[in-house]
């Protein structure tokens, strides 16, 4: 790293040339410099992820350059934890777990690596942690609490799973991630003991948890049962959408269009849910918002998400709850 270089620069040089040497140097440096872990995390690993999230958002990268620099930044999140980890803990155990269906490790990495700085004990369960792990490790370790970091809408229902385990022993739970938004609205809903905004607001809130608490109160039926139908019909509602959306429709679609399609369309059906299980309608209008500017970006024709909306409510004849989330941005403006 040049004297005139920033460690954030440094480090989006190092991904732009696919170089995962030079930033496991760059780790190194700044360790050797005393520069506070999670602040490299946070302010340097974290902040350049977002950046190459949103290259690949711009259509400026390809799935396999953001899966590169993934890798790259999971190698350096890697390297500051073995640092972390050769001073032994001082405070209790806590278990770091990213949601079943959450293949995302890298925030809950760093969630776990941030903990283990501040003196907590701190187990990493990995991606994709299923629910029945969770229910074991809580059983055999015993922890004083359960962080868990969800990205993708997808994913929230089955932290709520993990929140239903974890307080029906009594142990607190703090939840965090994209998945959750900007507040607590939907941590609060799903019944979490706390919500943390970054890896700075886990180590607080972990800090300031209750001993023990109270099981999770049960969600609200109607939506819990249409959100269940919905998720066992996810396929059958997700064609019906792909059959009759423009974009979709045609014999042959372009091999990138119909891949790119498929995701918006599972997005667009996970953030109903979302929005179903948390009362928290945000999911949706934020997803078309996301749609909106991905099809832009790639030159597609703006009337085409207008029309995914329109074919969305239809699809969702079944669903009236649902139906009406999706409903709701066109009536209220958004």
């Amino acid at each position: 790293m040049r004297q005139d270089e920033s460690p954030l620069r440094a480090y989006e040089k190092a991904l732009t040339d696919n170089n995962a040497t030079a930033a496991q140097a760059l780790m190194a440096h700044l360790l050797d410099d005393g520069v506070d872990p999670v602040t490299i995390l946070t302010d340097v690993v974290a902040a350049a992820q977002r950046s190459v999230g949103a290259r690949w958002q711009r259509g400026e990268w390809t799935v396999a350059e953001e899966h590169a620099a993934t890798a790259i930044a999971v190698s350096a999140t890697q390297a500051v934890t073995r640092y972390v980890r050769r001073i032994p803990p001082t405070r209790g155990q806590v278990l770091v777990a990213c949601a079943e269906r959450e293949w995302h490790a890298l925030p809950a990495m760093i969630i776990d690596c941030a903990l283990r700085s501040d003196g907590w004990d701190s187990i990493l369960l990995g991606p994709a942690t299923s629910a029945g792990r969770l229910n074991q490790f809580l059983h055999d370790h015993g922890p004083v609490a359960v962080a868990v970091s969800c990205s993708v809408l997808g994913s929230l229902p089955a932290t709520r799973r993990f929140i239903e385990a974890s307080t029906a022993m009594g142990v607190p739970i703090v939840v965090g991630g994209p998945a959750f938004g900007y507040d607590d609205i939907r941590a609060t809903a799903l019944g979490a003991t706390a919500w943390a905004p970054d890896a700075h607001g886990a180590v607080t809130a972990i800090s300031r948890l209750p001993a023990v608490v109270a099981p999770a109160a049960p969600l609200p039926a109607a939506a819990v049962a249409e959100q269940a139908d919905l998720a066992h019909d996810h396929r059958a509602v997700a064609a019906a959408l792909r059959s009759s959306w423009s974009l979709t429709s045609a014999p042959r679609p372009a091999p990138d269009i119909g891949s790119l399609a498929d995701d918006v369309i599972g997005q667009l059906l996970h953030a109903v849910s979302a929005a179903l299980l948390t009362g928290d309608r945000r999911p949706v209008p934020e997803t078309m918002a996301w749609i909106a500017d991905l099809m832009s970006t790639r030159g597609i024709d703006p009337a085409v998400v207008d029309e995914l909306q329109i074919r969305a409510i239809a699809a969702l004849g079944d669903y009236p709850l649902a139906r009406g989330i999706v409903q709701a941005p066109r009536t209220d403006g958004h």
